[in-house]
Formats: structure tokens, sequence, C-alpha cells
């Protein structure tokens, strides 16, 4: 259940994301959805190799460098889900930082309550 109920806060996180920037639109739920699935499997799957593969990097930038591969990610994903688009590689290292920004302050909310 608590998988569910994140999915959905993602997806209301890519909801959200449009409002704060221009350069990123969401067409509808069901493309908040399926973008926000696709995202969760990118970053479980493709992002782990990423950072071990960019770890020099990495090292040399103190971390800077993951802000990038983020932000590849959150193109990627825009590049593969139709209905979700994202402007640029600019724009979408910032969507990948406030989208997380986002999505942690409403999982705070809703998922810690005890």
């Amino acid at each position: 259940m608590r998988l569910i109920i994140t999915w959905f806060i993602n997806a209301a996180a890519l909801l959200a994301l449009p409002y704060l920037m221009r350069s990123v639109s969401v067409d509808s739920l069901g493309a908040a959805l399926v973008a926000a699935l696709v995202l969760g499997l990118v970053n479980t799957l493709i992002r782990p190799l990423l950072l071990l593969l960019t770890l020099p990097v990495t090292f040399l930038t103190l971390g800077l460098f993951i802000f990038v591969i983020n932000g590849l990610m959150f193109w990627g994903v825009a590049q593969m889900v139709g209905g979700f688009h994202v402007a640029g590689f600019g724009s979408a290292i910032l969507a990948a930082v406030v989208y997380s920004i986002i999505s942690w302050a409403l999982s705070s909310l809703i998922l810690d309550k005890k």
C-alpha cells in the first residue's frame, strides 16, 4: 500500500511542476502516473549504474555531477513518455531538483504520520 501511495505522491509532484516551471508540461493525470512509474523504474534500475560509472567525475566535482545525472534521467523520461514534456536539458536539471523537493515535502506530510 505504501508503494502505491508513493507512486501517487510522485505523480502529484509531477502535476504540480508545470505550475512552478513554464518549461515543463504534463498533459493529464494518466501521463503523470506513467511518467512517475517510469521515473521510479529508471531511478531504481539505471541510476545506480550511472552513479557507479561516473564516480570519478562526481568525486572531482564534489558531488555536483549528480545533478547532471538526475537531470539526464528526468529529460530521458520526458523523451520516452508521451504527454510529459521538458523544454531542454538545463530545464530538466532544475525540474529534477524542484520535483525532488515537492516529492519529499508531500511524502513527509502524508507518509510520516504515525
